[in-house]
C-alpha cells in the first residue's frame, strides 16, 4: 500500500475518533441538563426509595465521576450501562435484540432506493428535456417534499384498508416489509436520482466522454464504463450518513407500521424517561454513522484514487 494511502486512513481513522469523542461528551451533557430525571413521574416516590435508585444506578456521584465512569465503559469495554425501565436488561442487549430488525428493513429500503434511484437518474440525463426526463423529475420533486410519514399514510389507506392486499402491521411475512421498505426509501430513492441526474448531465459533456464515442465504443459501453463511475461519486457520499440513518431505524415508520426495531423502542424509552437507553442508543447511532462515513473515504480510494492527493 502506497505511503499516501496509509496517511490518508490513518487522518480518517483519526478524525473519525475525535468526532465519536465530541458525540459523546455532547450527548451525555445534554442528558444531564433535561429537567427532571429517569425515576420522576407523575407519582412521587418517597426519598428513601429515590435515593436508593440513584445510588444503585450511580446517579448520586457528581457529573465528572458519571461522565469518566460512563466513558471508560462505553470506549474501553463497550458498555451501555442498564436499563432504568427494562428490569434485567442491559441497553447493548436492546440494540442486539432490536437493530437487526431495523438494519434488514433498512437494507431493503436502500436496494431499493439505490437501484430505482440511479436507474432514473441515469434516463433522466439521457434523455434530458424529454417526456421521461420529466416524468421522473416530477416523482423525484414529489418524493423530497413529502415527509416519508405522509407517504406511509397515504400506502396504509390505499393498500392496506381500500384494496386491503397488504398487511398494515407487524413483520410477520415478507408481505409486512412492502409498504415500510417502500415508504422508507421514496425520500432517497428521489434524492439519490436527483444527484444522479445533476452529475450525469455532466459527465456526458466532458471531453472524454465524448473521445470514446468517437472511438467508435458502444453507449452502453460509455454509459456504463465511463460516465457511470464518474457520476456515482455524489451517491457514494450520500450513501454513508444514508446508511446509518436508515439501518438504525426510522422512528417515524416504525411507530406508524409497529415494527419492533431500534427506531421503535427509542421513541418508546423518550416516552418512559429511559435515560440510560436514550444516551446509549444515541451514542450507538453517533458511532455508527461515523463508521460509515469512514467506509464512504475508504471507497473513495476505490472510485477515485485522486482524492487522496487532495487531503
Amino acid at each position: 500500500m502506497k505511503m499516501s494511502n496509509i496517511i490518508y486512513i490513518l487522518k480518517r481513522v483519526l478524525i473519525s475518533l475525535f468526532t465519536v469523542f465530541i458525540v459523546f461528551t455532547i450527548t451525555f451533557i445534554l442528558m444531564n441538563m433535561i429537567p427532571g430525571g429517569p425515576f420522576s413521574g407523575e407519582k412521587t416516590l418517597p426519598p428513601v426509595v429515590m435515593h436508593n435508585l440513584e445510588v444503585k444506578f450511580g446517579l448520586d456521584k457528581p457529573l465528572i465521576v458519571q461522565y469518566v465512569k460512563y466513558f471508560e465503559n462505553v470506549f474501553f469495554h463497550f458498555d451501555f450501562g442498564v436499563s432504568l425501565k427494562q428490569p434485567g436488561m442491559t441497553v447493548n442487549q436492546i440494540i442486539s435484540i432490536y437493530f437487526p430488525v431495523s438494519a434488514t428493513l433498512g437494507l431493503i429500503s436502500i436496494s431499493i432506493a439505490m437501484l430505482i434511484g440511479i436507474i432514473l437518474g441515469i434516463l433522466s440525463a439521457l434523455k434530458h428535456g424529454q417526456i421521461a426526463d420529466r416524468t421522473a423529475m416530477v416523482i423525484a420533486t414529489i418524493g423530497t417534499s413529502v415527509p416519508s410519514f405522509v407517504v406511509a399514510t397515504v400506502f396504509l389507506i390505499l393498500f392496506g384498508v381500500i384494496l386491503n392486499v397488504l398487511p398494515t402491521i407487524g413483520l410477520d411475512s415478507w408481505k409486512n416489509y412492502i409498504m415500510p421498505a417502500f415508504a422508507l426509501s421514496f425520500f432517497p430513492l428521489s434524492f439519490a436520482s436527483r444527484l444522479m441526474r445533476s452529475s450525469m448531465l455532466d459527465v456526458i459533456n466532458q471531453d472524454y466522454i465524448k473521445t470514446a464515442r468517437a472511438k467508435g465504443l458502444t453507449e452502453g459501453k460509455v454509459i456504463f464504463k465511463h460516465a457511470m463511475k464518474n457520476a456515482i461519486l455524489p451517491i457514494v457520499t450520500y450513501l454513508g450518513p444514508l446508511m446509518a440513518g436508515v439501518l438504525t431505524g426510522s422512528f417515524v415508520i416504525e411507530k406508524i407500521f409497529a415494527i419492533p426495531g431500534l427506531g421503535s423502542f427509542f421513541v418508546t424509552s423518550i416516552l418512559n424517561r429511559d435515560y440510560s437507553v436514550i444516551l446509549g442508543t444515541t451514542i450507538f447511532f453517533g458511532m455508527f454513522l461515523i463508521f460509515m462515513n469512514f467506509i464512504v473515504d475508504m471507497l473513495y480510494l476505490v472510485i477515485d484514487p485522486r482524492i487522496r492527493l487532495k487531503n
